[in-house]
């Protein structure tokens, strides 16, 4: 079974220790794709660097919310360019955030937007953070995927790691999007998100750690690593009453149509 993790921080410290050990054991595991999204110009450019050295690495490059509060426009050049870079599948980490104080509403808006803009212009998929900023965050990604060119109409993105309510994700497949699922899928309170799980067709669900958070059982509580995609497969395999290798195809096939990894190797 050949899987793909479409979202690990490999280059955060929590993994300076061992960073190569994480990737081998992702590949034991079938983990043979791994895309690195930044949160800031800085990580960005490390999640480039990263792939150009591993192959099978793949970066996102992006601002997150929570690093917006000194976005300028002038960044989206620097992001323009690391986007042009070999092994680049996606614009992200990037959306919206009202958790935590980290940001004012107007540069994050401003942020988000100006990066979807680049996105479009572009033409690459863009990985979607969320939290506790839904209704703000649907509305506007509706209205930019309206706009599409045809090229991108059936790949906008990834609502990353979701854990929006049922309504949310109804609008967000509606737009075109995919819908990526993380540890939280095996949590034993988690009813409500997988019978969101469920409720997704088939061809618009990913799968990932967003390592090193987000840890699924049985290992919740300790460093999340790719290695353990598959049990975020198994449950949404038994969720869908298919085998682990049917889901494990299918989620593959899933992530390739969205990021067209192929096409971005050197």
């Amino acid at each position: 079974m050949t899987l793909v993790d479409t979202h690990c921080h490999l280059n955060f410290n929590s993994y300076d220790d061992d960073r190569q050990a994480v990737i081998d054991r992702a590949a034991q595991a079938g983990v043979t794709r791994i895309i690195n999204p930044g949160i800031d110009l800085e990580s960005s450019q490390q999640a480039v660097d990263l792939a150009a050295t591993h192959e099978g690495i793949y970066a996102a490059v992006g601002i997150h919310p929570n690093s917006s509060a000194d976005f300028t426009p002038s960044m989206l050049d620097e992001i323009r360019a690391m986007a042009a870079t070999p092994g680049v599948v996606a614009i992200g980490e990037i959306g919206l955030d009202y958790h935590w104080d980290k940001s004012p509403k107007s540069q994050q808006f401003a942020a988000f937007e100006a990066q979807l803009a680049l996105a479009s212009e572009l033409a690459l998929p863009v990985i979607i953070h969320n939290r506790e900023a839904s209704e703000d965050l649907i509305t506007i990604l509706e209205e930019w995927a309206a706009d599409l060119p045809d090229s991108m109409n059936p790949r906008p993105g990834v609502l990353h790691s979701f854990s929006a309510p049922p309504e949310i994700a109804e609008r967000a497949l509606a737009a075109g999007f995919y819908l990526g699922f993380t540890g939280p899928i095996t949590f034993k309170n988690a009813d409500e998100l997988r019978s969101i799980a469920h409720d997704v067709p088939l061809d618009r669900l990913l799968v990932e750690t967003d390592g090193p958070f987000l840890t699924p059982m049985p290992y919740r509580g300790k460093r999340n690593e790719p290695a353990y995609i598959p049990f975020m497969v198994e449950r949404l395999a038994g969720l869908k009453q298919m085998t682990d290798d049917a889901m494990g195809a299918a989620t593959t096939e899933n992530a390739v149509r969205l990021f067209q990894f192929d096409s971005k190797t050197g």
